[in-house]
């Protein structure tokens, strides 16, 4: 990009090199090996930048860096998503000034929701222009300051080597986030030297990610723990999706073990422990398994690992696990803790140390749970999951049963947002972190596609799914074209009620089946037409159960791009589910998942009678 020259402060060689250059300089020293993007006059400096880079690895062997163009600035930014959330790192894109920034903030936003690293770089007017309304100038350090984890406004180009360096580390550090660069024009055209090293000091935010990085659970502390699940009879895990961001699976699974503890996982949790594991007890909450959420009823001693009491798992927190006498929270953010529920005993930390730390302090505890987990067991087999299986019409979960068989937990999976997400989540099986990706806290219809274009190109070898639904799947239906543009051979599985499903039962629930809005099948879209013209080789639609087993499997095995509208029962509701803002006690099991009677109910006080 430049040749070395000699810095006028000290004899250290340095490269003199554009604001543009940085900036993909500090990508590349990163690691960053794909960024997903979308260009526009204000960001063209730093797009050159990339293009002059990839010339230069090329003529000498070394690795370029993919930029991969989506139809829409929300598409890449879904695509970061996916990247980050499959493989750990932190996930890249960038847009021009204005409208390309404002297109982001759903991403950006979602990213926060769910604790995702990313890193989105804006093109910004010149800076004698900020202020006056100057062409596709908007707002974007005020806008995203408010949704991402942090915001910078680059003024100094002097700078602007350590704050793109800095917006990484934060990304990655403590509970991980988005990260947003705002780069005035004339500051990627400025020329300055590239030191190769070097962060901005953020006094506060340093010291608080070394408190995190210290932490440590003391033996008194630990000694505190073991004596509240000593006096329990019935402990169960409560696993978020922190176990998953801070590398914590393995150790959550061998804590589980080595005490004989069920566990419970949160939507974005799913992976955290393998779905098939006796000790697992699935999904809790709205939409959690009926034998799941009786379990959170029936504990007496509940052990929250990285997951935050979210109002789609507490319900009404007053009446979340009634019969528990003790609480324990684990967790990196000192803000979730005693923020919807009060813990006995608590740690600020990382899962990961943590559980460790657990495990060590252990000094060979054991107690016999194998009552209480036969009890659960009893319950898994009595009100387990169910559907209308003498059904002429395909029954959305017999499409995520016949998947398993074929996938046999060795996929990752993406989703959109609505009934087929809840309908994944219950059935398929997650047997590995990093495998279930979906919009958990924002519930962002339009995620999956662009998400499993991010996830494929992270990992290149492995299956991506994505599982939509045909409100869902519009959002972001241009991305189609991104998947066979790059060959990229994500398969799309949408499953096709006419309608927006999930919104359509709650009309049907609450709202006297005044289906106002949801309902879409008076629309004109063909599915399997727009993949095929977006150059879909396979583009399949069954609407014959029959033949499910048979496409699905042609389906899966494609080599390259697949796309597969399955057409449902417009009328299939996702069971278990519990109203907003009820309790447990309310849970709706519909017609084919049994609720559980009276006489099997623990007693909130005294030795069950059932033990």
């Amino acid at each position: 990009m430049s040749t070395p020259s000699t810095s006028s402060t000290s004899n250290r060689p340095t490269l003199t090199i554009s604001g543009g250059d940085i900036i993909v300089q500090v990508l590349a020293d990163e690691g960053v090996d794909t960024v997903f993007g979308y260009s526009g006059g204000a960001i063209l400096p730093t797009y050159d930048a990339v293009f002059r880079f990839n010339e230069v690895a090329r003529e000498s062997g070394r690795r370029e860096i993919q930029l991969i163009v989506p139809a829409s600035e929300q598409g890449a930014g879904f695509m970061a998503a996916g990247y980050a959330r499959s493989t750990g790192k932190v996930g890249v894109f960038m847009v021009t000034s204005g409208p390309g920034a404002t297109n982001s903030v759903t991403p950006i936003r979602d990213c926060m929701a769910d604790s995702v690293p990313v890193v989105l770089i804006t093109g910004q007017v010149p800076r004698a222009a900020l202020g006056s309304d100057a062409f596709q100038e908007a707002p974007v350090f005020n806008l995203m300051s408010t949704c991402a984890k942090h915001a910078f406004l680059v003024t100094d180009p002097e700078e602007l080597e350590a704050t793109m360096r800095t917006a990484f580390e934060i990304a990655r550090s403590g509970r991980p986030g988005p990260v947003v660069v705002d780069i005035p024009k004339d500051v990627q055209n400025w020329i300055g030297p590239y030191m190769g090293s070097g962060l901005l000091t953020l006094r506060g935010y340093d010291r608080r990610i070394r408190e995190i990085q210290s932490s440590r659970i003391a033996p008194d502390h630990a000694r505190t723990f073991f004596d509240l699940l000593n006096t329990s009879e019935r402990p169960l895990i409560y696993a978020g999706g922190g176990v998953i961001n801070s590398g914590a699976a393995d150790e959550l699974r061998r804590f589980a073990a080595a005490f004989g503890i069920p566990v419970v996982n949160t939507l974005m949790g799913l992976g955290a422990m393998d779905s098939t594991d006796p000790l697992s007890l699935h999904m809790l909450g709205m939409h959690g398994a009926a034998y799941a959420n009786y379990a959170v009823e029936d504990c007496d001693f509940l052990i929250a690992v990285a997951s935050r009491f979210d109002d789609r798992v507490a319900g009404n927190p007053k009446q979340f696990a009634p019969s528990t006498r003790a609480i324990a929270h684990i967790d990196i953010d000192v803000a979730e803790l005693g923020k919807v529920k009060s813990a006995h005993w608590g740690h600020v930390g990382d899962a990961k140390a943590a559980l460790s730390d657990l495990l060590s302090a252990a000094n060979g505890f054991k107690k016999d749970y194998s009552a209480w987990r036969a009890h659960l067991e009893r319950l898994r087999v009595k009100h387990a999951y169910n559907y209308d299986r003498t059904s002429e019409l395909i029954q959305p979960q017999q499409v995520m049963e016949v998947l398993n068989g074929i996938v046999k937990g060795d996929a990752i999976f993406t989703t959109g947002v609505g009934q087929h997400q809840m309908w994944a989540a219950q059935y398929l099986e997650i047997r590995n972190p990093r495998s279930w990706l979906t919009s958990g806290s924002m519930g962002t219809m339009g995620f999956g596609l662009p998400a499993a274009i991010g996830a494929q190109f992270g990992n290149p070898t492995r299956t991506v799914i994505n599982i939509d639904g045909d409100g869902s799947i519009r959002m972001n239906l241009g991305e189609l074209e991104t998947a066979t543009t790059y060959g990229v051979p994500v398969k799309v599985l949408v499953m096709n009620n006419n309608g927006d499903g999930m919104v359509r039962q709650w009309q049907r629930l609450y709202f006297a089946e005044r289906f106002c809005g949801s309902d879409k099948s008076l629309h004109k879209k063909d599915f399997i037409k727009a993949a095929e013209a977006d150059g879909f080789e396979y583009a399949v639609r069954v609407s014959d159960a029959s033949e499910l087993p048979r496409v699905l499997r042609e389906f899966v095995e494609f080599k390259g791009p697949a796309f597969l509208e399955v057409v449902i029962d417009p009328n299939a509701c996702v069971y278990p589910m519990i109203g907003p803002g009820a309790g447990y006690k309310e849970m709706v099991t519909g017609g084919f998942i049994a609720q559980r009677q009276a006489s099997e109910v623990i007693a909130e006080t005294g030795k069950p009678d059932l033990f």
